[in-house]
């Protein structure tokens, strides 16, 4: 437990964005689920705008990003093939 007043405040902040950040996170991640189950192009254009949005707020890497990108990308081609 933090004793000094900085750290208790610290502490406080931390839990906050902890709690956005994993909210920011599941609901990529179920963005990406639903966008690799219905290969719509709504739906992929969703989760890369999601995931952009998280590696902005270096919530996950930027080259995470970037495959979970081409990855969605991929889903894209092979649909329009079709």
């Amino acid at each position: 437990m933090p004793i000094t007043k900085t750290a208790k405040r610290a502490l406080r902040s931390s839990k906050r964005k902890a709690k956005i950040n994993k909210k920011i996170l599941s609901s990529m991640e179920a963005s990406l689920r639903i966008a690799k189950k219905s290969k719509k192009l709504k739906d992929i254009s969703k989760a890369i705008s999601q995931a952009d949005k998280a590696a902005k707020k270096k919530i996950i890497h930027k080259n995470k990003a970037s495959r979970i990108k081409s990855t969605l990308s991929k889903l894209q081609i092979s649909k329009k093939q079709k």
